[in-house]
């Protein structure tokens, strides 16, 4: 459940008034739902071969460098800033990459805009599959928290909804990525969906 320790807006006011400790602990609301999205660029451009996690610790640095910048107030607010800063990151792995040199801002804009998309998908094309979380919860993002539930999930479960509804493969492709038959994925698809909504449903 969400304690109102946890609470992003309070965190938010704490953070803006020098407290470091607050802001470490109101991006780390933001870690499982920033690593799901980075992991689904990585995988689009990168072919998977960096570490998520590193991309994440990254953004988080600069935002505590930046949060000066930020002038938002509420989760939404916050969480596109964090979009904004990871767009650029994935942006500069993608010039190192390939060997491209300079700043490409179409790119980081399109990176933007991916990463926007993936959240949109995230936080109601999948969410809409979900049982109603409680009223506490819907204060909150819905993206932030379908990350976190996913995250709760087994691994198969998760990796099959995350190519299924993030990524966009059909079943025949699912089961290509996942090494198994398409009946095996379709029927993984159902347990993991239906054990997301029993996990989504108490993630407060």
């Amino acid at each position: 459940m969400t304690s109102m320790a946890d609470d992003p807006e309070q965190l938010i006011v704490e953070a803006k008034s020098g407290n470091d400790a607050e802001l470490g602990r109101l991006l780390e609301l933001y870690r499982t739902y920033l690593r799901l999205l980075a992991r689904i660029e990585i995988g689009r451009r990168l072919q998977g071969k960096l570490d998520a996690s590193d991309l994440v610790q990254e953004t988080f640095l600069e935002a505590h460098r930046n949060f000066a910048q930020f002038r938002g107030s509420d989760e939404p607010q916050l969480v596109r800033w964090l979009r904004q800063i990871l767009a650029a990151k994935v942006a500069n792995l993608v010039r190192h990459y390939f060997g491209t040199q300079g700043r490409d801002v179409r790119l980081e804009q399109e990176l933007e805009a991916d990463l926007d998309n993936s959240s949109h998908l995230l936080g109601f094309e999948l969410a809409a599959n979900m049982t109603s979380p409680s009223q506490q919860a819907v204060r909150r993002e819905q993206a932030v928290l379908l990350a976190n539930a996913l995250d709760r999930l087994p691994a198969e479960y998760r990796e099959v909804i995350v190519l299924r509804h993030l990524e966009g493969l059909t079943f025949p492709e699912v089961a290509q990525r996942m090494e198994r038959t398409q009946d095996s994925v379709e029927k993984l698809w159902l347990r993991g969906l239906a054990r997301l909504r029993q996990v989504f449903g108490v993630v407060e």
